[in-house]
């Protein structure tokens, strides 16, 4: 009876192993375009931890996705970087994209308000100057996996990225405290 039980638990590790291996391997990629700006964002899921000095004001959960940016053609500096409700980027400013991502039953899409606590919120891009940025940050807001935290919803998800800095705080609508206008746009895919 004690092998059977041990047979019984070392399925069941390697039925955890194999379940962490799927998630790890859920990746997504957005090409990002804007006026004299390219640049590739990827995401991948990993186990969320929280050691190694993560930027706990972006951790909310167990499970998380490593956010890897490269950017060229932006103005030096600072410049908010975020995902955004709709996976389209159309339109003048990229206004289709919608408001930022967080979705839930008190969502609020408003990128001036509810700031900094949006599922979309993500840290700001610095450009060098060369108008070079790079990024790597890890995040439990949004899931490449199912669920209401999902960036694969019925409508998708955008990367936005302002022309100036996303100062972190809770303002006005249209204030513009969150990054103001949109300079670059990457629909989120499945990779």
């Amino acid at each position: 009876m004690r092998v059977r039980t041990l047979g019984v638990g070392l399925v069941v590790l390697v039925a955890a192993a194999t379940t962490t291996i799927a998630r790890q391997s859920a990746r997504a990629g957005a090409d990002i375009k804007g006026d004299g700006i390219t640049g590739r964002v990827e995401f991948r899921e990993v186990p969320a931890q929280t050691d190694g000095g993560r930027d706990m004001k972006f951790m909310t959960g167990t499970s998380a996705v490593e956010v890897t940016a490269t950017i060229t053609g932006l103005k030096p500096g600072t410049h908010g970087f975020h995902l955004h409700a709709v996976g389209a980027c159309d339109g003048p400013g990229f206004t289709s994209a919608g408001g930022h991502f967080d979705p839930g039953p008190h969502g609020m899409a408003d990128p001036d308000a509810n700031h900094p606590f949006h599922m979309g919120d993500l840290p700001n891009l610095v450009a060098d100057a060369t108008g070079r940025a790079t990024l790597k940050s890890i995040t439990t807001r949004v899931t490449l996996g199912s669920g209401p935290l999902s960036m694969f919803d019925a409508d998708g998800t955008a990367v936005i990225i302002h022309a100036n800095p996303d100062q972190g705080i809770t303002a006005e609508s249209k204030a513009g405290l969150s990054g103001g206008p949109r300079v670059a746009c990457g629909v989120v895919t499945k990779q």
